[in-house]
């Protein structure tokens, strides 16, 4: 066993320690800094106010297209689902309006309510915006009847969830990561440069004005989990071997597709700690695996002020995808670190540096991606890379963590 070997075991050990004694987590980034190793991250590392909390949802993350739930046959206890286009800013009262007509219910006989993982229910006020509360909330949004409540309950453990790690494992990884690139892009191009002017300069620093931007962070957020989820689901060791794998391969490969954002979240998502504590799952990766995931990790490496990442992005060609967490914290740190005014004049240079941070998004989409398509035997793609299917509850990935492989 070399040196790199005993660090991991260590390090893996030390997880577990923290998981059963939360009170060491404050000690575990020194630890890292002793053993040499990368911190391990999470996307909301990246924001400076670190509002960006990853949720569990059934809406699609593009803007102005909603998916909705409703429960129509009360013995049968069913499920329809319905689709509607509307604006960002749509109430409930509005969205409720619209899901009553399309199933042919009455209105006042619905309500639309956040579901979290834990089965925590939260009925949202008709002028509430519906999807500022999915994004707050760790939750998906269904619509239901009222007189249904107690059948709601989308989170049961059942046989379909358990075998999506190993359907997965039959789908091209190229298409995949094309899929990813795809809809990342989709969402990455309604980002307006104004919403990194209302994000530094406004003090709400959300809301309407920044919505594009959040949904993209969302995203990060959701493929960092959805990777940690897929594994941990996984019961049996040699499929999850495969899982790990696959997920280097498409990490790689969106790396190759200019796609930073999802890169850095699989990335991310692959050294989530109850993932890394996987001894038996890693150590029987192969060496060229282990290789190529070390060489992808380091462009995540934050030393230097991510010397490694902004040189390679630097050398790609566009159109590419940045990795939107840390252009937001850079463009904070120029507000924060630079007055506006300077004996009642303005600062131009500041104006200018944050220019320059604006301006990069355009030279990002200077050229459009190409509409390449997955061959038809993986039409199912793009449905389940708009609706990642996701655990947000860290205490529950490491219940899942320590189920599918107990410490020793």
């Amino acid at each position: 066993m070399d040196w790199q070997e005993i660090k991991m075991t260590i390090y893996r050990n030390v997880l577990d320690d923290v998981y059963e004694y939360p009170i060491l987590e404050k000690d575990l980034k020194e630890f890292q800094k002793l053993l040499g190793m990368h911190r391990r991250h999470t996307v909301d590392e990246y924001s400076p106010h670190r509002k960006h909390k990853a949720i569990l949802h059934q809406f699609s993350l593009k803007e102005n297209w909603l998916q909705n739930r409703g429960t129509v046959n009360e013995t049968e206890e069913e499920h329809s689902y319905v689709s509607v286009k509307t604006k960002v800013s749509t109430s409930a009262q509005e969205i409720l309006k619209i899901v009553a007509e399309k199933l042919q219910n009455s209105q006042e006989d619905l309500a639309l309510v956040a579901v979290s993982f834990s089965g925590e229910k939260h009925q949202l006020q008709p002028n509430d915006l519906a999807i500022s509360k999915s994004l707050e909330s760790s939750a998906r949004m269904f619509v239901f009847r009222k007189d249904l409540t107690d059948t709601l309950n989308p989170f049961a453990e059942n046989e379909e969830s358990q075998q999506r790690s190993v359907r997965i494992l039959g789908i091209n990884t190229w298409d995949l990561a094309l899929e990813l690139t795809n809809f990342d892009w989709s969402l990455f191009n309604l980002v307006h440069e104004q919403e990194l002017i209302y994000f530094t300069f406004s003090r709400q620093g959300s809301g309407e004005n920044t919505v594009n931007r959040s949904l993209l962070l969302q995203r990060c957020n959701e493929v960092q989990l959805w990777v940690a989820t897929e594994i941990l689901l996984c019961n049996q060791l040699c499929k999850r071997v495969q899982l790990v794998k696959k997920f280097i391969k498409i990490a790689a490969h969106c790396k190759a597709q200019r796609n930073l954002n999802s890169f850095f979240a699989i990335v991310m998502g692959l050294n989530t700690a109850s993932v890394s504590r996987l001894s038996q799952t890693w150590e029987r990766i192969p060496g060229k695996f282990k290789k190529l995931f070390t060489e992808l990790e380091s462009l995540t490496d934050p030393s230097l002020n991510h010397k490694a990442y902004r040189n390679a992005f630097k050398k790609m060609k566009s159109p590419k995808i940045p990795f939107m967490p840390l252009l937001l914290k850079d463009v904070t740190f120029i507000h924060e670190g630079n007055k506006t005014f300077l004996d009642n004049l303005v600062n131009f240079e500041k104006l200018h540096m944050i220019a320059d941070a604006v301006r990069s998004l355009r030279h990002c989409r200077h050229n459009q991606f190409g509409s390449e398509v997955p061959p038809k035997e993986h039409q199912e793609l793009k449905p389940y890379v708009h609706h990642l299917h996701i655990i947000d509850n860290q205490q529950m990935l490491f219940e899942l963590s320590h189920r599918i492989e107990p410490r020793v």
